[in-house]
């Protein structure tokens, strides 16, 4: 039975990253239509994560209280109706308005993790947390590219196509999941009596000995990790004069290459070697993939300096949200996940920016260059505040009570 529902997860998250992946090839091209900068499109991707940074949490938490199928529904129901609002959006407004609701109910991903968290136990954990990141490489494998192409036949074409598919995955969702939050951890929950979110239990979870360490590396690393993948259209255009359909066929190469990792090597690694040595492991790597990505001259170069990126994104993202949902009580696993998610969701209001300004203003290289500084001093960090540790569960003194 448990099989089957993570089953439904996979295609749930499948068909949510589609969606989502169609819209990343057209990005430049919304610049050229609304006679705007690419800074402005840089803006459009950061008031996205500012919406999914205040929601993630509440959702995580409300999850925590209600369950997780209800909080998956009204996600997938914002995103539709975001995709609907950014299908007929005529002013770059309209445009903002869109990405604010998909921001604001973009979750399904930390609550699927919560769901899976609740359906399996510590030892098979990772290995399922790797269906999430299987399902989001086969979205990018087919959405990018998909979208690159339907865009031959106008922005609007891929944006409705999208929103087909949220309401179809709110169908699925509606008739084949089930609830996964058992009564007793319902009034195990309810017994705690806590608010849906404060700033004071954040600032709370990151002082906790082993839950705020990978929190920390969490946010660090999806900085560097989202500023070299979402402006990446952009520097495709810059640096080598790319346009949709082949920065989409690139991105749908990233997809194959983050399936292979999902499908085929998180199982084995996490069975072989500790969660904490994997996450130091994927923070090295990632550090020597942007100084390969800051340096490409050539798109061959970039397929190559693509695998280990892939590598290091797929193990690190799957491991960690792995290791956090066994650092916290089963009753704080959603809201935990939720903070997680926030505090990505952080990185993709500054990181697009950010990244676009140094592109635009030093040149192709800065932003690799900068990522590589960033995950120096994490890989440092990890070292001394998770690698060093005996175990990375937290001891029961160390849970959120």
């Amino acid at each position: 039975m448990k099989n089957k529902y993570l089953i439904a997860i996979f295609f749930i998250i499948f068909l949510d990253l589609l969606g989502f992946s169609l819209i990343l090839p057209l990005l430049p091209a919304f610049a050229e239509k609304f006679q705007t900068s690419q800074v402005t499109i840089g803006l459009l991707a950061s008031v996205y994560a500012i919406a999914q940074l205040i929601a993630d949490p509440l959702f995580g938490r409300l999850s925590d209280r209600t369950g997780r199928r209800p909080i998956i529904l009204i996600n997938l129901l914002g995103n539709f109706a975001s995709f609907i609002i950014m299908g007929f959006a005529g002013t770059i407004g309209i445009l903002f308005l869109a990405r604010i609701i998909s921001g604001g109910t973009g979750g399904t991903i930390s609550t699927a993790q919560a769901y899976i968290s609740d359906v399996t136990d510590e030892k098979n954990r990772a290995k399922n947390f790797g269906l999430i990141g299987a399902a989001f490489g086969l979205g990018f494998i087919m959405g990018p590219a998909l979208g690159g192409f339907l865009s031959r036949f106008g922005l609007a074409v891929p944006i409705f196509l999208a929103a087909g598919l949220d309401l179809a995955n709110l169908i699925l969702v509606f008739f084949w999941l089930p609830e996964s939050l058992t009564p007793e951890c319902r009034t195990l929950i309810a017994q705690n009596k806590k608010p849906p979110f404060t700033l004071r239990a954040l600032i709370e979870t990151l002082r906790l000995p082993m839950v705020g360490p990978l929190l920390n590396a969490r946010f660090f690393f999806a900085l560097a990790f989202t500023m070299i993948t979402t402006i990446f259209p952009s520097y495709a255009f810059t640096k080598f004069g790319l346009n949709s359909q082949t920065t989409g066929y690139l991105l749908a190469y990233v997809g194959v290459l983050t399936v292979i990792v999902q499908l085929f090597l998180i199982g084995r690694l996490s069975k072989r070697f500790s969660d904490k040595l994997l996450i130091f492991t994927g923070t090295v790597l990632l550090g020597i993939s942007v100084v390969g990505w800051a340096l490409a001259q050539n798109i061959a170069t970039i397929m190559v300096v693509f695998i280990p990126t892939a590598l290091a994104g797929g193990v690190f993202n799957t491991i960690i949200n792995s290791a956090i949902s066994k650092s916290v009580k089963p009753t704080e696993v959603g809201g935990t996940l939720g903070i997680s998610s926030s505090l990505e969701s952080l990185t993709r209001v500054v990181a697009p920016t950010a990244g676009t300004l140094l592109l635009e203003k030093v040149g192709t290289f800065a932003p690799g260059v900068f990522c590589a500084v960033i995950l120096i001093l994490l890989a440092i960090y990890v070292w001394r505040f998770i690698l060093s540790r005996k175990t990375i569960s937290a001891n029961p003194e160390e849970l959120i009570a």
